[in-house]
C-alpha cells in the first residue's frame, strides 16, 4: 500500500470507533484535509483492493482484511511511541509526528523485534491499546473523569485527546498515566472540579475532565 492509502485505512479505522455501521465520507475528508471528490476516489482503490466496502447512505467500512491492515499501521504507530519515550526519553506530547512517519515502515521482522523489545507493551505512553501481531487489543475497563463521584480516587489510565497542547496542560497539572487523581468538589453550574493531584489542589474545566480517562 502506499503512504496515502495506509493514512486513509488508518482515519476510517478511527472513526469507525464511534460510527462502526458507517463512516462518512465527508468525515474522512475532514479528517484528512482534502476534498469529498479525493475521498471518493481513494474509497474505489480500496475497495478495488478488498479493503474497504461502500454502501451507499450508510458509508465506508473496512473489510475483515481492511481492518487488520488498519490494526498494523495503529500496531506500528503505538509501538513506535512507546520506544520514543521509554528508550529515547521523548515526551509523551512529542511523539505523535514522528510515529506518523515511522508507522509506514513496512518491514513486518523489525516491528516484531521492537516490540519484543519493548516487552510486548499492551498500551501506548497515551493509554491507548496496542494491537498484537494477531490483531488482537486487550481491552480496558476505564471511566472519564467528568464521570467520577464526589470524594473518589482514580487512577489516570488515558487520554481521549492526544494533542500536544492538551498533554503539555496535563504536565503543567502533574498528571501522567498512573497519577492518582481525587475530586474534591463538584460544581453544578458547569461541573467544574476541584481535585487533588500530589498533594496539590486546583480546579480543571468540565473539557479536561471530559477528556481524561480513569479507573
Amino acid at each position: 500500500m502506499t503512504i496515502s492509502e495506509e493514512n486513509y485505512l488508518k482515519v476510517i479505522y478511527h472513526l469507525a470507533q464511534v460510527s462502526p455501521k458507517g463512516v462518512n465520507t465527508n468525515a474522512i475528508a475532514g479528517m484528512l484535509d482534502t476534498k469529498a471528490s479525493s475521498v471518493t476516489d481513494m474509497i474505489k482503490k480500496l475497495d478495488e483492493k478488498g479493503l474497504v466496502s461502500y454502501v451507499k447512505y450508510q458509508g465506508v467500512s473496512l473489510t475483515e482484511k481492511g481492518s487488520y491492515s488498519a490494526k498494523m499501521i495503529v500496531r506500528k504507530h503505538r509501538l513506535w511511541e512507546v520506544f520514543l519515550v521509554k528508550k529515547l526519553n521523548f515526551s509523551w506530547d512529542e511523539v505523535h509526528e514522528i510515529a506518523e512517519e515511522l508507522e509506514h515502515i513496512q518491514s513486518e521482522k523489525l516491528i516484531n523485534k521492537l516490540d519484543a523489545f519493548l516487552e510486548f507493551p499492551d498500551f501506548d505512553p497515551h493509554g491507548d491499546p496496542i494491537p498484537n501481531a494477531d490483531g488482537e487489543i486487550k481491552k480496558m475497563q476505564k471511566k472519564i473523569l467528568s464521570d467520577i463521584q464526589l470524594n473518589d480516587t482514580v487512577k489516570c489510565v488515558g487520554v481521549k485527546d492526544s494533542s500536544a497542547e492538551f498533554l503539555q496542560f496535563l504536565d503543567k497539572k502533574g498528571i501522567s498515566l498512573g497519577t492518582n487523581i481525587t475530586i474534591l468538589e463538584k460544581e453544578s453550574f458547569d461541573e467544574t472540579l476541584k481535585v487533588k493531584v500530589q498533594e496539590k489542589t486546583f480546579t480543571i474545566s468540565n473539557k479536561i475532565a471530559n477528556n481524561l480517562y480513569v479507573q
